[in-house]
């Protein structure tokens, strides 16, 4: 039995081993850039300085490791950080892309200036007007992009005055850095935030908001002091948030019940702790691929030499980017293309969406159509590609179809049987005459 629990303790202390070192190496170092501004001569800014940093992260305070580990030649000393990051949230795998990735980690370090927000579901948060010791510190904002192009996060950390070994207090991150939605889909713009429970802001409240901006122009989608659990007015009525998630979990993330044109654009997810803020954008990208028709379907008939003239309309697309084209598929199977044919400028729709067309010009002889075969319109668009077919019958062509053999067949025989009853009519008006003319005899 000894040698059996001797076994299980050594089983044990092993695979504990694996576990820490396991857990130490998802946590590896941070290669970012401190960026900075120093105040120019005659109250110009100068422009802002970059100088390679680094951070060593660890998850337990207590792990003086990292410590012990060398700094690479090439950076300052003065820029070397040991991160005390309890919650991991730069532990995540996107930020730490397997070595020789093409896609790298993008990451950035900022001196970050604690202080009242001035909006006003922030402003309870700092309502006594003091300034707590616990804001005389070395205080520094991280924004970094996971390699994966959809992590994105942002985290506020705090050093006592003079020291290289920062606390993150506040952290905000998102999984969704560039959503992609349908017209009329419900969207979740993701946001999570995190407080330190050890730092003396935790427990003070905060507050959320999302702001939304396109093309220089912005807007207040939805605000909200969890301080004093109220909501701020806003124009918007289709954006909603989790609120027993957002207290519990941290989870602000955006819900938007119905997409609709307007909605693309980038979104600002921000949390307010007091004196700090930390926050994420999220870009949106509204896309729906465009319906098509072409006019007239079905095509009549033509004769072999004759023209005809269709239009194939797109309705219903956004964004605005379209290719459109025609081919044509012979009754021998082989595709080719006819073109762009005419295009008509685009018009918008009280939507958002927009139509455009194009119109072709069939020449049979020309264009070398045969007996006809298959003409499609196609849609070339950011959501995806559309093709709308109609059948072209050309008539009149040397050696004629099966179908075209057909066609006069039937023709043939309803004009044998047009004569057949044209007789009849006739030789029946005829005997009925004779025999009227009989009997006036009589």
């Amino acid at each position: 039995m000894n040698g059996y629990a001797t076994i299980y303790k050594i089983v044990c202390i092993t695979l504990t081993s694996s576990f820490i070192r396991a857990s130490s190496d998802n946590c590896p170092v941070m290669e970012c850039w401190f960026v900075q501004e120093k105040p120019g001569r005659g109250g110009f800014s100068a422009p802002v300085t970059q100088e390679k940093s680094v951070m060593y992260i660890r998850t337990d305070s207590g792990d003086d490791s990292i410590t012990q580990l060398s700094p690479p030649a090439d950076i300052d000393l003065t820029r070397v950080y040991y991160v005390t990051d309890p919650a991991a949230t730069f532990c995540r795998a996107p930020l730490h892309p397997a070595e020789g990735s093409v896609k790298k980690t993008q990451c950035e370090i900022n001196p970050f200036l604690p202080q009242p927000s001035l909006v006003s579901w922030a402003t309870s948060l700092t309502e006594s007007g003091q300034s707590p010791i616990h804001l005389q510190a070395d205080w520094f904002s991280v924004a970094a992009q996971g390699s994966d192009g959809q992590l994105v996060m942002s985290a506020i950390m705090r050093a006592p005055s003079g020291s290289k070994e920062p606390q993150v207090i506040l952290s905000i991150s998102s999984r969704t850095a560039a959503v992609r939605s349908r017209l009329g889909e419900q969207v979740m713009l993701d946001c999570g935030f995190w407080v330190n429970p050890s730092s003396p802001l935790a427990g003070l409240g905060f507050s959320v908001d999302w702001r939304y901006q396109f093309h220089g122009e912005g807007r207040l989608v939805l605000a909200y002091d969890g301080k004093n659990d109220r909501l701020a007015d806003t124009a918007e009525t289709d954006a909603v948030l989790d609120f027993s998630a957002l207290h519990e979990t941290g989870n602000a993330s955006l819900i938007l019940e119905e997409a609709q044109v307007r909605h693309s654009g980038t979104y600002i997810c921000t949390v307010y702790l007091p004196n700090l803020l930390a926050q994420v954008s999220i870009d949106l990208e509204v896309v729906e691929p465009p319906s098509l028709s072409i006019f007239p379907s079905p095509l009549p008939l033509i004769l072999s030499g004759q023209a005809v003239s269709m239009q194939c309309e797109a309705s219903g697309f956004v964004p605005l980017s379209l290719e459109l084209g025609w081919e044509f598929v012979g009754a021998d199977g082989q595709s080719r293309s006819l073109g762009q044919g005419s295009m008509s400028g685009h018009k918008q729709a009280s939507d958002g969406t927009y139509s455009q067309s194009s119109r072709l010009e069939l020449d049979s002889s020309r264009l070398g159509l045969g007996r006809g075969g298959e003409v499609t319109c196609v849609a070339k668009h950011t959501g995806g590609t559309r093709k709308a077919k109609v059948t072209l019958n050309v008539i009149g062509v040397s050696a004629p179809s099966i179908e075209e053999s057909m066609v006069m067949v039937a023709v043939a025989l309803g004009l044998y049987g047009l004569i057949k009853v044209f007789s009849w009519m006739f030789s029946s008006t005829g005997s009925s005459n004779g025999d009227t003319k009989d009997k006036k005899e009589k």
